[in-house]
């Protein structure tokens, strides 16, 4: 890169921010440092930095509703949370809401500076791709709905626009560019999040499956979304493709 890649840490403990600060300066990064939201908002109104470190529990916000705030204003400031190994429901609600990445605590500082290249890399990758994205879209037709990825819509039977987070459309429009393929849990998250769980305990997947099962009233019946034992899931729809709408 031309210029240094300007990380915002985001945390309440003073003596883990600073270190953070000085390791990831060392590595080569322009570091900033935030103890509360209100911090972080105004480091970022100033300087927006390339991606923010930022511990879920903060004393005056949740850090996720930060990440939310975040990728709502400027969806291209990557975001890597830090969450308590345990929180679970954290880091699914988190990655659901637009996180890059997350690291649990406690975590070695080499791992948490590898996992931020990572996420520059890929977020440069998918920007290098984007315009061919944009002009190859297609068009999904199956069981009556239509999934349009141009525009990023899906409507049912009716012509009636179904509301689906970014992550259940990037899942359906994953399943839907690979029909009956039988598609672990760790593929998927790979596809979906650029990552390889290294817990397997990991339910992100299973989550993110469950609320799309229910946006298509699959949910116990697996007419779109088959279960396969030991395999991970498997669209088993038969599906149309096509050029996008003009």
């Amino acid at each position: 890169m031309d210029r240094r890649v300007r990380v915002l840490v985001v945390d309440d403990d003073k003596e883990i921010r600073q270190l953070l600060g000085r390791y990831l300066a060392e590595q080569g990064f322009e570091t900033d440092l935030a103890g509360s939201r209100a911090e972080c908002e105004a480091r970022i109104a100033a300087a927006p930095p390339d991606i923010v470190v930022l511990d879920v529990m903060l004393p005056d916000g949740s850090g996720l509703d930060i990440c939310g705030a975040i990728k709502d204003r400027a969806p291209n400031i990557a975001v890597l949370l830090l969450t308590a190994l345990k929180e679970d429901v954290d880091r699914i609600i988190g990655l659901e809401i637009g996180a890059d990445d997350y690291l649990g605590k406690p975590f070695n500082p080499r791992e948490l500076a590898a996992r931020i290249r990572a996420v520059l890399r890929r977020g440069a990758a998918l920007a290098s791709a984007e315009p061919e994205a944009e002009a190859t879209g297609a068009l999904f037709r199956f069981e009556g709905y239509e999934a349009d990825t141009l525009r990023r819509r899906v409507t049912d039977a009716g012509g009636a626009e179904m509301e689906l987070t970014a992550t259940e459309f990037d899942l359906l429009r994953i399943f839907l560019e690979r029909p009956g393929r039988v598609l672990s849990r760790d593929t998927l998250l790979n596809l979906l999040h650029g990552r390889v769980s290294i817990d397997p305990l990991d339910r992100t997947i299973d989550v993110a499956m469950s609320r799309l099962r229910r946006r298509f009233g699959d949910n116990g019946a697996f007419r779109l979304f088959k279960t396969v034992r030991n395999g991970g899931y498997q669209f088993a729809a038969p599906v149309e493709r096509g050029a996008p709408r003009p």
